[in-house]
């Protein structure tokens, strides 16, 4: 297994792409932290400039680098040099904030799950509803890039607008929404790979005009495959709910998206169990059809709290009425008020 001493001399030879200097040179090798029981190296990397193709990638290289040295898997983060440190180089480079490059007020709380089917999007919705009703700036991407739903579940049927060479994202329930949804036709299914998905993400942080966000909410891709492990690694700091179902089994496997934002540095803010129970219009009896305790054991394992038990239910008894946003009067939107206040609580 490689240790920190190995692992430094490897990134010591390395250039940042834009003072031509290496790391070594920059001190640009901010920390190093191994897990020995699973392999996993995290790194934080300071370069001149961040969330750049170049940015991109020399990830990629640095990732391939230490894996053919022996880690198992790689968290790698990027952040900014000092100042006086780029002016010794190479002058003043002076930085605009936006959402990637760490100087925005903008929070990021990423909504993640073990698998599909969890109500992971409707917990995303209807949390960012709900803080938007508490009167915060709140933005949606929508980061399931095969499995986007968010759309049509804030019953948008209307397309972003171009305003010069920025995106304006789709406002509903006053929350802003970015989606794969809006770029493909009469839900044809997404087959693109790699590179190409980057470049769409990417381009849902730094070529969208979101304005003076609060909080953007990612809905992540379930479960810990590259898509997910992308968004993880592009985004700079994120608060995560990790969302499962009481059943025991599916929250055995939420704890790997649990486990995956801990070893991306990301800070779990606590557990929704959704569907956790059914409860009688008609006797007002509860019926556990999905098991008990899921979340429960999750919360114990993640060492985070249970913030929200989510009974089944639907937010509209009108048929014809589009969406899955539940309104603040009904009792489950009010759990999604508690679970807000919650976050809002959560500094």
């Amino acid at each position: 297994m490689l240790t920190i001493e190995q692992v430094t001399a490897l990134l010591k030879p390395v250039y940042d792409p834009f003072l031509n200097k290496t790391l070594a040179d920059t001190k640009g090798i901010e920390e190093i932290s191994i897990k020995e029981e699973t392999g996993h190296v995290s790194i934080k990397i300071a370069l001149a400039k961040i969330n750049t193709p170049e940015q991109m990638q020399l990830q990629q290289e640095l990732v391939a680098k230490l894996k053919r040295a022996g880690a198992s898997s790689v968290g790698l983060r990027f952040g900014q040099l000092p100042k006086a440190t780029i002016e010794a180089f190479q002058g003043i480079v002076e930085e605009k904030p936006t959402l990637l490059n760490g100087k925005s007020k903008t929070k990021f709380l990423a909504i993640a799950s073990g698998k599909g089917g969890v109500g992971k999007s409707t917990v995303t919705v209807n949390i960012a509803v709900a803080l938007a009703r508490l009167g915060k700036k709140v933005g949606i991407i929508d980061a399931d890039i095969y499995g986007f739903s968010i759309p049509d579940m804030m019953g948008i049927t209307s397309r972003p607008k171009l305003k010069g060479n920025k995106i304006i994202p789709v406002v509903a329930h006053d929350v802003q929404l970015m989606s794969m949804g809006f770029f493909v036709e009469d839900n044809e299914p997404v087959i693109w790979r790699g590179p190409r998905l980057g470049k769409m993400l990417r381009s849902f942080f730094v070529e969208v005009e979101w304005g003076e966000l609060d909080y953007l909410l990612l809905d992540l891709p379930p479960g810990t495959g590259d898509m997910a492990l992308a968004v993880h690694n592009t985004i700079p700091a994120s608060k995560e709910i990790i969302v499962t179902t009481p059943h025991p089994t599916a929250a055995f496997v939420a704890s790997r998206a649990g486990r995956m934002a801990l070893n991306t540095n990301h800070e779990i803010v606590g557990i929704i169990e959704n569907m956790s129970y059914f409860e009688s219009s008609v006797t007002g009896e509860k019926e556990f059809v999905f098991g008990q305790g899921g979340g429960e054991k999750l919360a114990q394992e993640l060492r985070a709290p249970l913030i929200g038990q989510i009974p089944l239910g639907q937010p509209s008894d009108a048929l014809t009425k589009r969406g899955s946003i539940y309104d603040q009067s009904h009792p489950i939107g009010q759990q999604y008020q508690s679970i807000a206040e919650f976050i809002l609580d959560h500094k």
